[in-house]
């Protein structure tokens, strides 16, 4: 994503833990095509070498392996550092349900390590990735950041614990925090493998297999699907603005629409099935419900719009057409 436009400082030095996953591999190429210093701390967990292979080579790089769950490798990640854009964290509903102490430990006890070592850094601004996840059992659409429910998961505890630590370390100790609550997000070198891929990389790569993707439920179960560029763009935003008013809150990060799990699946179908015909006569099967899935998911992109000037450029058409190009080209077939 081209960030010119956004006026983001060339001179900013920026962390970015979990920078070889996928959003972060995204930011650190988006961030490094400016002109900025880019840091990246990855402990391989679930990032990819891969994801940042080609990034090795520019001077303005700088890597890390280390784990956010020793406070030691997050100082040295954050020594010189003027931005922190917190990405890194175990996703994942049904992983945190299988082991919610791996869960707790990233996402909170990490959490908190990132901000005492930002905090003693003297960074000047944390940006961190929170979770629609948040808004738990409430029915409420579409989703405002001031109303939530009870969490249905672990993992959704423990994004809200970072909300309420980035609150505390903001009134406490003047760290200046945003948190950008992601509305499940996708794109480019969004991995399709393993237990706990996310639903459009999975498709795709089953599909491309012509194999049948499997949809939990009846399909009727929808989410507000937002496309890596539009998370790329309010990273930005929460990183340079200078609104007062602004700052130490929470925003959505999504398109504002919502699309059910039906029609995403015929989406793809109909994208991958220009470049492979026989993709078209693949069937789609269905099985259960999923313990912990929220059944519908729609935010409200009002505030960010109003506070951090946030437009969400790609939709899910636009979106899904980019990211199934980028899957035929790069993936195995």
């Amino acid at each position: 994503m081209n960030l010119s436009n956004l006026k983001l400082d060339s001179t900013y030095r920026i962390l970015v833990t979990g920078g070889a996953g996928f959003i972060g591999s995204n930011l650190c190429e988006s961030l490094l095509n400016n002109g900025n210093v880019v840091v990246c701390l990855d402990n391989f967990a679930t990032g990819k070498k891969e994801n940042i292979a080609h990034l090795f080579e520019k001077e303005n790089f700088i890597f890390h392996e280390g784990d956010i769950r020793n406070l030691e490798d997050c100082a040295t990640a954050c020594k010189d550092v003027d931005y922190v854009l917190h990405q890194a964290a175990l996703g994942s509903v049904p992983r945190s349900i299988n082991d919610p102490i791996t869960s707790n430990s990233v996402n909170v006890s990490g959490f908190l390590n990132m901000l005492v070592a930002s905090r003693d850094a003297g960074v000047k601004r944390f940006v961190y990735a929170a979770s629609s996840s948040t808004y738990g059992d409430s029915e409420k659409l579409p989703k405002v950041e001031d109303v939530i429910g009870k969490p249905l998961s672990p993992y959704a505890i423990t994004k809200y614990v970072n909300e309420l630590y980035a609150d505390i370390f903001s009134k406490t100790y003047g760290l200046e925090t945003i948190g950008l609550r992601y509305f499940n997000v996708y794109g480019r070198k969004q991995d399709p493998n393993g237990a706990y891929a996310a639903v459009i990389p999975k498709f795709v790569m089953q599909f491309m297999r012509h194999e049948s993707p499997v949809i939990n439920g009846d399909g009727t179960y929808s989410r507000d699907f937002t496309y890596i560029d539009n998370v790329i763009q309010m990273n930005v935003r929460a990183l340079i603005t200078h609104n007062k008013d602004a700052i130490n809150t929470v925003y959505n990060v999504a398109c504002g629409e919502r699309t059910n799990l039906n029609q995403l699946a015929n989406l793809l179908k109909e994208y991958l099935g220009e470049f492979d015909q026989k993709i078209n006569t693949v069937e789609i099967s269905y099985g259960p419900n999923r313990l912990g899935d929220v059944p519908h998911s729609l935010a409200s992109v009002e505030k960010a719009e109003k506070l951090l000037g946030y437009k969400p450029e790609i939709d899910i058409q636009t979106g899904l057409k980019e990211a199934v190009s980028w899957y035929w080209e790069n993936l195995e077939k």
